[in-house]
Parts: structure tokens; sequence; C-alpha cells
């Protein structure tokens, strides 16, 4: 009998089915989202996603306990943790790059064609 997904391959299958979500290696060692440019977030392996939100966003997460502080800077508000325990971990991981790749794609939607350097 197969096994079955890991969490990480579960999150990678749902966010990179989104319109133009490259994953890779990061810089870190890290397994990167981004869209464009912009990093939606990335993983840890099976153990934990890592994300920037804007401040009053972080805020609401933090206070609706679906993320903590990221462990490297614990005492700024935008950097963020999520530890992936259970299957309600990986749904909401991929909830929350959602809401990065949807407000990375409303961003690229207000730029001009000509300050993204193209025609």
């Amino acid at each position: 009998m197969p096994h079955p997904p890991r969490a990480s391959q579960r999150i990678t299958a749902a966010v990179t089915a989104w319109t133009d979500v490259v994953a890779g290696p990061g810089r870190r060692g890290e397994f990167a989202f981004t869209l464009g440019r912009r990093e939606i977030g990335h993983l840890h392996g099976d153990r934990a996603a890592h994300f920037v939100f804007p401040r009053a966003v972080w805020d609401e997460l933090i206070a609706q306990g679906r993320i903590e502080p990221h462990p490297v800077f614990p005492d700024t508000r935008g950097p963020a943790a999520r530890r992936i325990q259970t299957d309600a971990d990986v749904v909401d991981v991929i909830a929350l790059m959602r809401l990065n790749y949807d407000r990375a794609r409303a961003r690229r939607a207000r730029l001009s064609p000509s300050r993204l350097g193209t025609a």
C-alpha cells in the first residue's frame, strides 16, 4: 500500500497549482514559493512554514493563534512561523500562503506594465 503524501508534498502540490507560483530551493536551504521576485512563504521540511506579513495582518493572525513569531526574529512583527504537525496545520499553511499570494497578485495588478519592465 502506498504511503500518503507528506505535509510538504501536499502543500507544494496545492501552492504550485496557483498561477505563476514557482517552487524550489531558497538561499538558506529552505524550500521557497515565489510569485515573481516576491516570496509568499517557505517550508523547512514537513515541520515548519515561515512567512512575512504586514504588521496589521501579523497582529490579527497572532491574535487568532494561527502563527507565532519567527524563531530568528522573535521580537519583530512581520516574520512568522507555523508548525506543521496535523492535517489541520497543512490546510492552514496553504491558507496562509494564499493570503500572501493574493496580496502579491493584487500588487502586481496595481503596477503598470512600464513599471514591470514590459511593453
